[in-house]
């Protein structure tokens, strides 16, 4: 190696939210921590995620708020008890960023932006010690030491623990590129496949319909699938559909069509009117005008969910009102498949929850751990993937103090 290896008393790959709150729960107890990433600065997903308003977390009451982990929510119950929304809230005042609740029951920065939050975290943590350590990209793995791939050449460093924080499979290009998943499945721990999560769809829609409306959004709309019903809006892309309402069903769609190979976005194009409602409008409407300004006058239908309909709707269904009211209270967009995970805000998959103990340690590999989205789990967009991030890095940070105490 053309570098001289390196020693601390705890590694942490990753410099992202969880990496970087690991960093900080250590060396506040004195241990020695050194933070490799592979790209030319920290947290680069963090800092462009939070470029149009970062959603630090949400308000919601606490006992809802750790049910939106589905199947992880009882392994991540402890870790975010230990680090509330409300801790999240109070650490972000000791950074000098005040926070708000905006209408959506979401929580942002007064600033609406990640770059102040970060430097002031980035500028704190080297304050208390903490050596960064940029453009250094994991290639190997054995145990407690890694060997980087840097400017200078292959350098190995080695620690009493190791934490791997490196992210999911979701926007490769700020570094989170899951290239330590055959590095760890060569050790024998077991990965779960990883898939989009938090993502659009792809739709079969016509050439003509796209060339209107791609990038319009529909609004005032509810959406049902086996996640529940939520109201909000969507976006008509150019390959399908995307937007909070569609990643708040991501999950249930997606593995929906990982099992059957056929999905929908059940779509309610008028929320506040019953079917029978709009039956009676379209009723009282002169068959002489044409359907698109029948739907706008009784249904009160924009020109994009009136194109959505004659779209995605049978072509029967146009032959009385009952028959489209039905279709505007459940009209069934039908999906082919979710965008890539280069696309999607986030992954599912990743390191299986029965290869880590209470600790966030790697029962196969004693001193290594594991933290945030390289973790099986998943959440919808909103604060909570943050949240849990952050979590799970001050977990495994304590994980990793009883580990070093009990090998002193």
């Amino acid at each position: 190696m053309s570098e001289t290896a390196r020693r601390s008393d705890v590694i942490i790959v990753g410099g992202g939210p969880a990496g970087l709150m690991a960093a900080e729960v250590l060396c506040q107890e004195g241990i020695s921590v050194s933070v490799y990433d592979s790209m030319p600065t920290f947290a680069r997903k963090f800092l462009l995620a939070g470029k149009s308003g970062l959603n630090i977390t949400h308000s919601e009451d606490y006992t809802v708020f750790r049910q939106r982990f589905g199947t992880s929510t009882e392994r991540l119950s402890a870790a975010l008890d230990a680090f509330t929304p409300t801790d999240l809230r109070a650490w972000c005042d000791g950074l000098g960023t005040k926070t708000f609740v905006g209408s959506s029951g979401r929580v942002f920065p007064l600033a609406m932006k990640a770059s102040p939050l970060l430097r002031s975290w980035l500028g704190r943590l080297q304050m208390q010690g903490v050596r960064f350590h940029s453009r250094h990209r994991l290639i190997s793995l054995d145990g407690r030491t890694a060997v980087f791939d840097t400017p200078n050449g292959e350098l190995g460093a080695s620690g009493r623990a190791m934490l791997l924080a490196m992210g999911g499979a979701s926007w490769p290009r700020l570094g989170s590129d899951a290239a330590w998943v055959p590095m760890l499945a060569s050790l024998g721990v077991e990965i779960s496949k990883l898939h989009p999560a938090n993502c659009g769809f792809d739709v079969a829609f016509s050439d003509y319909f796209l060339s209107k409306f791609a990038g319009e959004p529909l609004k005032s709309v509810s959406v049902t699938s086996r996640a529940g019903t939520t109201q909000g809006e969507f976006v008509i892309s150019r390959h399908g559909v995307e937007g909070s309402l569609v990643y708040a069903h991501a999950q249930a769609l997606r593995d929906d069509l990982l099992s059957t190979g056929c999905a929908a976005l059940v779509v309610d194009l008028a929320p506040g009117r019953s079917e029978a409602q709009l039956t009676k409008a379209l009723e009282r409407q002169p068959t002489t005008q044409s359907l698109s300004n029948r739907l706008r006058k009784a249904a009160g239908l924009s020109p994009v969910k009136i194109s959505l309909l004659r779209e995605c709707a049978p072509a029967d269904a146009f032959s009385n009102a009952a028959s489209l009211s039905r279709q505007i209270k459940s009209l069934h967009v039908p999906l082919l498949r979710p965008r890539p995970i280069e696309e999607a805000i986030s992954s599912a998959g990743g390191i299986s929850w029965a290869e880590l103990d209470e600790n966030f340690m790697l029962a196969k590999q004693p001193g290594l751990f594991a933290a945030g989205e390289m973790i099986d789990w998943e959440a919808p967009t909103g604060g909570y993937l943050l949240t849990a991030c952050l979590a799970t890095g001050k977990a495994a940070a304590n994980g990793i103090l009883a580990h070093l105490h009990v090998h002193t």
